[in-house]
C-alpha cells in the first residue's frame, strides 16, 4: 500500500490509489479474513517439531518479514499496477505518458491535457478516470488477498493436505468479496469514498 505513493512521488504518476481506499482495505477487507486465521485447525506435524527456543527464535524474523513485504507484498502492488496501467492505457494514457504528468493532472486549470493519441481531457474527467483506477487498484489487492489468505492457512502443509474446514476463513473470503462489490457498486457510498464501478 505505500508502493502507489512512492510512484506517486517519485515518477509525478498520478495517484494509483487514493488514502480512503487504503483505509477501505486496511479496516474492511483485511479485519475478517486476518481474524479468521486463528480458527485455523493445527497442521498434521506440528507436535513432531521441536519447540520454538524463545532466547534463539523469535515470531517475527527476517524470513517473515521478507516472505511478508517482499514477496507477498511486491505481488499485490504489482496485481494493483498492472490494473492500474491497463485502465490507463485502454484511456490513452500509455505508461510513458504517465511519467511527470502528476502536476499538469491535477491542475483544476488544465482542462485541456492531452492524452498519448491527442485526445483532450478536462478536470473532471480526469478524476473519473483516476478513482476508476484506485477502485482497480483496490479490487486487484483483494483478489490478490483471496491467494494470500489460503497461502497463509500453514506453514509447511499444502492447502490441500490442510483442508478448507475453516468455516470463518470461508466466510472471510466471502465477506471481503461482498464488501469490495457493496464499496464499489452502491450508489451515493462509491461516490462518497470515490470509487467508480468497474
Amino acid at each position: 500500500e505505500i508502493t502507489p505513493f512512492l510512484m506517486y512521488l517519485i515518477t509525478d504518476i498520478p495517484l494509483p490509489l487514493g488514502i480512503i481506499t487504503i483505509l477501505c482495505i486496511d479496516l474492511g477487507t483485511n479485519i475478517v479474513p486476518a481474524i479468521s486465521l486463528a480458527y485455523e485447525k493445527a497442521e498434521s506435524d506440528i507436535m513432531k517439531r521441536r519447540p520454538r527456543d524463545p532466547q534463539r527464535d523469535r515470531l517475527v524474523n527476517e524470513r517473515l518479514i521478507s516472505m511478508t513485504y517482499g514477496q507477498i507484498g511486491m505481488i499485490q502492488a504489482s496485481a494493483g499496477f498492472f490494473t492500474y496501467l491497463v485502465i490507463m492505457a485502454e484511456n490513452g494514457f500509455w505508461p510513458s505518458r504517465l511519467l511527470g504528468l502528476r502536476k499538469s493532472w491535477e491542475s483544476k486549470n488544465v482542462n485541456d491535457l492531452e492524452d498519448s493519441y491527442g485526445q483532450e481531457w478536462t478536470y473532471s474527467q480526469r478524476k473519473t478516470l483516476e478513482y476508476t483506477c484506485h477502485t482497480a487498484f483496490f479490487v486487484s489487492i483483494v483478489v490478490v488477498q483471496w491467494a494470500n489468505l489460503i497461502i497463509c492457512k500453514t506453514r509447511r502443509n499444502s492447502f490441500i493436505q490442510q483442508g478448507m474446514n475453516n468455516w470463518m476463513l470461508k466466510f472471510g473470503l466471502v465477506f471481503e468479496t461482498v464488501l469490495a462489490i457493496f464499496l464499489c457498486y452502491t450508489p451515493y457510498l462509491n461516490k462518497g469514498l470515490n470509487m467508480y464501478p468497474l
